[in-house]
């Protein structure tokens, strides 16, 4: 029986090594890198050598803020469930990294496989950003189309929505559409939990389509399903990631550093985001001394 890991990156090669040299073959890696990545050929042929690593794939062109997040998610799921000795999967991306040792890693996940470690909230939520989340998801957002990290492709973005609510323009959600969960990207669920988030998919591809032009449709989408199915009686609220959502270093959420030793070690949480080299370099090598 073995636990998975599956990753979602776009850049930091020589960090995507330290998340797979983390982890022994008692796990499986499956990783898909965004179609228009830096990372070279090179690079992820010698990702592949890893036997750890199952699958690296670059399917699909993967925005911020888009709908092919989602499908890739989706996709290394399917491919990771295939084998039916994986009984636990997590999902980071490649800004991530685990701050515990595995021996504790692998402990913790089998003596609670049968719980789901995904937080959530109803939607919408007063205080999360774009109207509780509305906005997001009752008009086009079209982040797949459009670059947000280009400050004019973003504008045009923003645009296009306030032209629509001048319009008093709203997307129509079923009647038939499952009450709307949001919560973080980032989570750990057991292979039946996973498996019937697949198998939903496919039996009601309407629910996919509708989360199509939304943005940060990955914030919903699992939430959503597992919220509105028995899984929900065996969800922790809590998906154990450390995240600092005060900006910091240039990002938000922030960019680790030092400075963020002491709370690691503190945290009951079992991977940590987001780090970026050179500023992450020296906490990655603190963390590294007491997971060894």
């Amino acid at each position: 029986m073995q636990q998975v890991i599956l990753i979602t990156a776009y850049k930091n090669y020589n960090h995507l090594e330290e998340i797979i040299l983390f982890f022994d073959v008692d796990f499986e890696i499956y990783i898909h890198i965004d179609k228009k990545s830096k990372i070279t050929k090179d690079e992820l042929n010698q990702l592949k050598k890893y036997s750890q690593v199952k699958l690296v794939s670059q399917k699909y062109k993967v925005n911020w803020g888009g709908f092919n997040h989602l499908k890739s998610i989706l996709f290394l799921a399917e491919k990771a469930l295939k084998n039916s000795q994986n009984y636990y999967f997590h999902l980071l991306s490649g800004h991530d990294f685990p701050i515990k040792k595995l021996t504790e890693f692998k402990e913790y996940f089998d003596n609670n496989r049968k719980l789901e470690f995904i937080n959530y909230f109803d939607v919408p939520k007063i205080g999360w950003v774009d109207n509780g989340g509305m906005d997001r998801i009752e008009y086009y957002n079209l982040y797949d189309a459009l670059d947000a990290k280009i400050p004019k492709q973003n504008g045009l973005i923003r645009r296009l929505i306030a032209i629509q609510k001048r319009l008093t323009f709203k997307r129509p959600i079923s009647s038939k559409f499952p009450k709307l969960y949001g919560g973080s990207t980032w989570w750990s669920l057991s292979r039946d939990c996973l498996q019937y988030v697949v198998n939903f998919t496919k039996n009601n591809n309407f629910v996919l389509k509708r989360f199509k032009y939304t943005l940060c449709s990955e914030e919903f989408y699992f939430q959503t399903i597992i919220m509105n199915s028995h899984f929900s009686l065996k969800v922790a609220n809590n998906n154990l990631r450390y995240i600092d959502w005060v900006a910091r270093n240039g990002n938000n959420p922030a960019i680790l550093d030092t400075s963020d030793f002491e709370k690691l070690v503190a945290t009951d949480a079992f991977f940590a985001r987001k780090f970026e080299y050179p500023l992450s370099i020296d906490l990655m090598n603190q963390i590294k001394s007491i997971t060894k």
